[in-house]
């Protein structure tokens, strides 16, 4: 994307980037008055995890931990994460630990990773359990908490962070409790909304009161109003299949966040985002996994393009003024926006230039910002890589990453 089309996403957007420092939060980028974690029992319980044969099997212990957290509203809620040791022995020091922050799944329970299983993403948990480390893989809140009342706050920064800061907690209590020997070393890996994910712990690592060592993240989302109407943009005038893909995955992450809104606005509806009747579609999302909900809004479209020449012209998809809602603005320029901070600690991003979930030109405006720049952050890119390519063309170098950052001895 050019950088004159930027301007114009951000003018039409009034999306404005600033360094906004979460000083009382605690991040890494600030750590005067950090919001420790001082949940007593930590761990509610735990049960042995085999949904993924492959890792259980060459993990020394698998479980399905629920663990207390501080939740978007500020409340202990409940969590799940799934937490596997290495069958190598620990080191003089312990384990190091290795957060597992997912992409997107959805935002009902039953698309927690934990509950449909990793999906292939086990992968790069194998390989980093063979190199001997902990790993600790949340579903974040909400995503199949045990009690079915949280929803998940999809994209939400801070709730991420806590997440992860507070699965990490929760995982070196039970291990300890256990004999286990864990390392106060501890760093985050994630993609998409995982990237996004790594880069909130980072930002609030200070509330595990570790050893926060560093961060990975492949095609982290950021700038969502850019990915948004960029997204639109770009299918202008595509054929009407690449139309279609596009403009119903771009529906599925709007509706996906308009779900996670409503835990701190219960008064926003899908119709204030929708036009009707795509809005009923879009609802289905606090039902349904992202694979479905993409599936049934680029059905409709399809059916719309079968009955008008093979056009889209005038389906009803979004309202035109729903980034200008006060709940929707805010989500868009703050609670969903990563690195508002300078980060303490390294970060290592990969990027594609072929992405078009998350184009690289979202990434490049995301580290033009003064935090970006005050960090220490090292920028891989490649012209080939898509949103997926990005993160399975670099498993290996991710774990090299990993051990650069965290040795295990």
């Amino acid at each position: 994307m050019k950088k004159s089309l930027i301007a114009i996403v951000l003018a039409s957007s009034g999306l404005m980037l600033s360094a906004c420092n979460d000083s009382n939060d605690g991040g890494s980028g600030s750590t005067s008055s950090a919001d420790i974690n001082n949940i007593q029992n930590p761990v509610v319980t735990t049960t042995a995890y085999s949904k993924d044969a492959d890792i259980a099997a060459l993990a020394a212990d698998s479980q399905l931990m629920t663990y207390k957290m501080k939740g978007v509203n500020g409340d202990e809620v409940q969590a799940t994460a799934l937490v596997f040791t290495p069958r190598t022995a620990a080191p003089a020091g312990g384990w190091p630990v290795v957060v597992w922050a997912h992409g997107t799944t959805g935002v009902a329970d039953q698309c927690a990773p934990s509950q449909q299983g990793l999906q292939g993403t086990q992968y790069l948990l194998m390989k980093l359990l063979a190199a001997g480390y902990a790993v600790v893989a949340p579903d974040y809140e909400g995503l199949g908490e045990p009690g079915g009342k949280e929803a998940h706050p999809f994209l939400n920064v801070k709730s991420e962070a806590y997440s992860i800061t507070d699965a990490v907690v929760a995982a070196r209590d039970y291990l300890t409790k256990q004999g286990k020997l864990v390392s106060k070393q501890w760093m985050t890996v994630g993609h998409s909304q995982g990237g996004q994910a790594a880069l909130g712990a980072a930002q609030y690592a200070a509330r595990a009161n570790l050893d926060y060592k560093g961060t990975v993240a492949v095609a982290p989302a950021s700038n969502l109003t850019i990915i948004l109407n960029v997204g639109e943009s770009q299918v202008a005038n595509a054929d009407l299949n690449t139309k279609i893909t596009t403009l119903a995955a771009l529906d599925t992450f709007t509706s996906l966040i308009t779900a996670g809104l409503q835990t701190s606005n219960p008064s926003l509806k899908f119709s204030d985002i929708f036009k009707s009747p795509t809005d009923k579609i879009a609802e289905t999302a606090n039902t349904v996994c992202y694979t479905q909900l993409g599936q049934s809004l680029g059905g409709a479209m399809g059916i719309y393009a079968s009955q008008n020449a093979g056009s889209l012209d005038g389906y009803p998809r979004t309202q035109s003024n729903f980034m200008a809602l006060p709940a929707v603005s805010k989500f868009l320029v703050t609670d969903s926006q990563p690195l508002q901070v300078k980060l303490n600690q390294p970060v290592i991003i990969y990027q594609g230039g072929a992405d078009t979930t998350v184009p690289k030109s979202a990434t490049d405006l995301l580290l033009s910002g003064v935090p970006a720049k005050e960090s220490q952050i090292s920028y891989r890119t490649n012209d080939a890589w898509d949103h997926t390519t990005a993160y399975v063309l670099n498993l290996d170098n991710i774990v090299a990453d990993v051990q650069s950052l965290m040795p295990t001895k």
